[in-house]
């Protein structure tokens, strides 16, 4: 099978394809013949070597895979299996020919990936590979940011940096659909036209005005209540400007390169707060916190009233070309891999 490995930490050149036997499924397992892999700025991260606990090179990369399940390791009963889980904590087994998504930590831009059979999710007929691979990180994460982490009201304001993209625009419709009011930045009109048809009510371009002037005018000089960071850097402290009193901002990346610096002096007398939150460590420590979004979020995709947006596709050969459109600000919503 051919896969695609980071070869040393450094720019997308680090990223080679190569040859490999396709792995055997140990115990829990299962192994998932590759439709389509999700793309994660946190992917490019490990890559740079800036990712706080990540990998080191030589790895394959890819937290998320969908396509049918190959085959099963000891433990995973076909007999026990009902075509696949909608709640990957019941001990539903799976089969071959199953339609899957999986969260794989790593290991996911590949023909063939190893997965437990915990973290696997139905995928429905009607719904695309393409379009699976990019539900399970953009989605539980936009949906912990806005309600478990930063405990977002109805009628509250929410602002969110990076609308267009993956986890941006899962956000900007789970807040709309919430009853908020949201404010949302990207770099371009195009993307901003995306945020807006996706229910942003207050589309910013960074690239030419200043968010916060925006927040300051909108709301009065108020300020929203909840802000959604996966930037970190100036944009960080720029959010922290535009909170309100008793407002949140939960930090979930630092796509800049550079992390936020809180200054406790000053949510002291501000009355603000700063959370952070991680999906993958969020789910090793309390996996059911995170998965009990699952099934609301699947049945909202069933009913049409959430959609998940592919933006562009690659075939696995050109992952490097991906990186280089994600980190040069081409793309919106879901970058995916196709072997």
């Amino acid at each position: 099978m051919q896969r695609v490995e980071v070869t040393e930490f450094g720019d997308s050149d680090a990223l080679a394809v190569t040859d490999a036997e396709k792995p055997e499924p140990g115990e829990g397992e299962v192994r998932i013949a590759v439709e389509a892999a999700g793309i994660n700025f946190a992917d490019i991260m490990q890559r740079r070597g800036h990712y706080v606990g990540g990998p080191e090179p030589t790895y394959v990369p890819g937290m998320e895979a969908a396509g049918t399940v190959d085959a099963v390791g000891e433990g995973v009963s076909a007999s026990e299996a009902s075509g696949g889980s909608s709640d990957a904590s019941d001990g539903v087994g799976y089969e071959e020919g199953d339609r899957v998504v999986a969260m794989t930590g790593r290991g996911g831009y590949a023909e063939y990936v190893l997965a437990d059979a915990d973290s696997l999710f139905e995928v429905p007929e009607a719904m695309s590979f393409d379009e699976a691979a990019g539900f399970p990180v953009q989605f539980m994460t936009a949906h912990a940011v806005l309600h478990e982490w930063g405990e977002l009201e109805e009628g509250e304001r929410v602002l969110v940096h990076a609308a267009a993209g993956g986890v941006g625009t899962a956000a900007v419709q789970l807040a709309s659909a919430a009853g908020a009011e949201v404010f949302g930045t990207a770099s371009t009109d195009e993307k901003l036209e995306l945020a807006e048809r996706l229910g942003c009510d207050h589309p910013i371009n960074y690239e030419e005005e200043d968010f916060r002037e925006v927040v300051d005018e909108v709301t009065d000089g108020e300020g929203v209540d909840l802000v959604l960071d996966g930037v970190g850097g100036e944009t960080f402290a720029r959010s922290l400007d535009a909170l309100s009193h008793f407002g949140r901002v939960v930090a979930y990346g630092a796509a800049s390169g550079e992390p936020g610096e809180v200054d406790t002096t000053r949510l002291l007398f501000e009355n603000k707060s700063v959370v952070g939150f991680h999906l993958g460590n969020a789910t090793q420590r309390d996996p059911q916190r995170i998965l009990l979004s699952v099934p609301e979020l699947q049945q909202m995709l069933a009913a049409g009233e959430l959609e998940v947006v592919v933006g562009e596709r690659f075939p696995l050969e050109d992952a490097a070309a991906a990186h280089e459109a994600i980190e040069n600000r081409e793309t919106t919503g879901k970058v995916v891999l196709n072997p």
